[in-house]
């Protein structure tokens, strides 16, 4: 019974003490000091569809791009795990085997032959940045990877691995090194390339690709055969991978929409992820187009496109430059937002506004001659007249003596007024007044500003906010890598439309049908395009602006320093461009359908005051200044109760409580009506007449008289 007892008293004791030995053990483990398991990523730019635009180094100038295991090769995990450490799943932070193995190694040799890390321990190399040479830091490794093993999940390890790994160089992490060493994200890999990855941190400086290329294929071909080994690939798999070239050099990371992008990340420094409207395979392809087609303009000739679609107003793709390293071209400018002069491209605006106003109509004559307008004489581009013209006539072949009679008629401040609304922020020489002269070009506006107006113009003279970036719930640098939370799914904002209308809808139809039959430039497919082109003086800028039912795109060519380049016009320089953008966006979409209350008829047809445009000095000649029309009622800036917002929605019963009465004094019959550019009467002799408005808010009335004289006010009717 004593011996039973003595047994009983030292098991215990023996139990104690391996219970006071785990608990110490747990302690000491559980008050392991462990360094930030969130690594600060480097800072990217997605596109539209998750795709990356470009990436920015971290603060040390390293590249460490973040990644999930479900962005990665399968494969390439299991033969990572197979070659560095194939009890991953299972331990508990150390391999025992391995430990053991490497304890009698050292034992046996005195010094370290093999460390028997598993990736765990690698992990907390990583983290430390120690030496493992010795033993103490060996210790200090073994006892920070059980305490990772203890916080972390395995994919939680595997993936932080991944992400610090280094791969030669200023590169860390498995997609730095795909992207850097193979051109390529990691998600597809063959067996060589997952080879050459496993193999590169093992001696990331000595077998770098573009040092040493037969040292990364001898370490390569190892792995492949102990993969083989271990039955991670086949001997077919072994065959091919063996006979695969290795890199010899290292590949530039993306940088699409270079300006953009960069623009985007000094704004938002902190952010890990931006993701921008972008769609990175149209970017790819017109900056492909734009490097194209610069050398064959000049040697100093640069290329900006900007793609946007108008029904949202996101931007699809931004070209700033042809090549923004070339110091030649001054490639390093963002030409889309470079303020220029505009040519010819703000014509549109102009017939859009005549419309509007009741001025003219696209079958209208107007005279094309050389005139004087107040001391400015316009000429044509070509130094020749066409004499008499259809106003659509006049638009298509973009004459500017007919383009600055309307601007006459319509006013130029009208015109900079309609350009800010649209959220075009023009730039007049020396602060001075508008004038005619920047109907043809004499105003300041960038290559954003003009899409921005033709967005107008195409969805039918409704504003287009014009966005660069997605909704989604950014997460803050600091906290990107592989532990922090999966980011949020994208939404997008609104529909990217603006409160303000730029033209009445009838006179942006119109102005769209006359644009789409422009003459297209040689070998160019014309239809279901509606485009402008324009030529800024002295061939320092050439234009093209167009859009379909979906899209716009904006093409300007020229020399960033704003010198001039003999013989660069709009129609034979950035038209080409544009038909080929189009071409590479995909399927032209048709252009909007014509709007209710459109007038179709020809010259012949029309009310005789739109026959014809007849400006200040043709009326003069013909003795017809004296006593012009003006609108008696309603008087201008006035608001009117009609009833009509206690009616817009109930059935109307009496029309007479909505009917307006319109009265004219002076002018000489007879009087033709207009209510936002529809004519809506017409009165042989009669100086009054009756209209039934269509709903309350603004409307602007115009009347035109027999000689062509007219006038206009704008009321609010409620």
């Amino acid at each position: 019974m004593p011996k039973i007892r003595h047994f009983l008293i030292v098991v215990g004791l023996l139990a104690v003490c391996m219970l006071s030995v785990r608990i110490g053990f747990d302690s000491l483990i559980a008050a392991t000091a462990l360094p930030d398991t969130r690594p600060v990523t480097s800072p990217q730019i997605l596109d539209r569809n998750g795709h990356l635009l470009r990436p920015f180094t971290v603060a040390n100038g390293r590249w460490r791009l973040p990644v999930s295991l479900d962005e990665i090769d399968p494969a390439y995990l299991d033969m990572l795990i197979a070659i560095e450490d194939r009890r991953f799943r299972d331990h508990a932070g150390v391999d025992p085997r391995a430990f053991v193995r490497a304890a009698w190694q050292y034992l046996r040799n005195g010094r370290i032959v093999s460390g028997g890390s598993t990736l765990t321990m690698q992990l907390a190399r990583l983290l430390d940045g120690g030496s493992t040479r010795q033993v103490s830091g060996k210790l200090h490794q073994i006892r920070a990877a059980l305490a990772l093993e203890r916080r972390l999940d395995k994919d939680a390890i595997l993936s932080a691995y991944l992400t610090l790994a280094p791969f030669g160089g200023n590169l860390e992490g498995v997609r730095a090194a795909s992207l850097a060493w193979l051109g390529k994200e990691p998600r597809r890999l063959t067996a060589a390339e997952s080879a050459l990855l496993v193999a590169l941190p093992q001696a990331p400086e000595t077998r770098r690709p573009d040092r040493d290329p037969a040292a990364i294929r001898r370490a390569r071909d190892r792995i492949l055969v102990r993969a083989k080994t271990s039955g991670v690939i086949d001997d077919i798999e072994l065959a091919a991978a063996l006979r695969e070239p290795v890199p010899g050099q290292r590949r530039p990371f993306p940088m699409l929409a270079a300006h953009l992008t960069w623009r985007q990340h000094r704004a938002h420094p902190t952010l890990a992820t931006r993701h921008l409207t972008l769609d990175a395979g149209l970017q790819r392809r017109l900056e492909t187009l734009a490097a194209e087609r610069a050398p064959v303009l000049g040697d100093k000739v640069s290329v900006a496109i900007l793609a946007v679609d108008h029904s949202s107003g996101e931007i699809l793709a931004s070209v700033g430059s042809a090549n923004l390293f070339d110091d030649g071209r001054r490639g390093y400018i963002d030409m889309t937002r470079a303020v220029r002069s505009p040519g010819s491209t703000l014509k549109p605006l102009i017939y859009g506004l005549a419309f509007e106003d009741g001025v003219a109509h696209p079958e209208s004559l107007i005279e094309d001659r050389p005139s004087g307008f107040a001391g400015y004489v316009p000429t044509n581009f070509d130094r020749d007249f066409q004499g008499t013209v259809t106003v659509r006539r006049a638009l298509q072949l973009s004459l500017n003596i007919p383009a600055i009679r309307l601007l006459d008629a319509v006013g130029p401040a009208r015109l900079v007024a309609r350009m800010r609304r649209a959220g075009v922020r023009p730039q007049l020489p020396d602060l001075s007044p508008p004038g005619l002269a920047i109907g043809l070009g004499g105003v300041g506006v960038t290559l954003t500003d003009l899409v921005r107006l033709y967005a107008a113009i195409a969805r039918g003279g409704a504003a287009v906010e014009l966005r660069e970036t997605l909704v989604t719930v950014q997460k803050p640098l600091s906290h990107s890598g592989p532990f922090s939370p999966s980011p949020q799914p994208l939404s997008r904002e609104g529909r990217g439309a603006l409160t303000a209308t730029v033209l009445d809808e009838r006179a942006a139809w119109s102005v769209a049908s006359i644009l789409a039959g422009a003459p297209a430039p040689v070998h160019a497919l014309s239809g279901h395009l509606a485009f402008k082109t324009g030529t800024s003086y002295g061939y320092r800028d050439a234009w093209a602006i167009g859009f379909d039912g979906r899209h716009v795109i904006g093409v300007w060519t020229g020399r960033a320093d704003g010198a001039p380049v003999p013989g660069l016009v709009g129609i034979d320089a950035a038209a080409p461009i544009l038909f080929d953008a189009f071409a590479r966006l995909g399927p032209r979409v048709p252009l909007r359908p014509a709007p209710p209350g459109i007038l179709t008829a020809t010259s012949a047809d029309l009310p005789p005051p739109l026959r014809r445009v007849l400006d200040a000095r043709q009326k003069n000649v013909a003795g017809i200044t004296e006593n012009p029309p003006e609108i008696a009622y309603p008087p201008a800036g006035s608001r009117i109760d009609l009833g009509l917002s206690a009616q817009s929605n109930a059935p109307q019963t009496d029309s007479r409580a909505v009917n307006l009465v319109l009265k004219v004094r002076g002018g000489t019959p007879p009087f033709t009506w207009f209510a936002n550019g529809l004519p809506i009467a017409r009165e042989p002799f009669a100086r009054s007449a009756r209209w039934i408005p269509d709903g309350p808010g603004y409307v602007t009335l115009s009347v035109v008289d027999g000689r062509g004289l007219a006038a206009r006010v704008m009321a609010f009717l409620e």
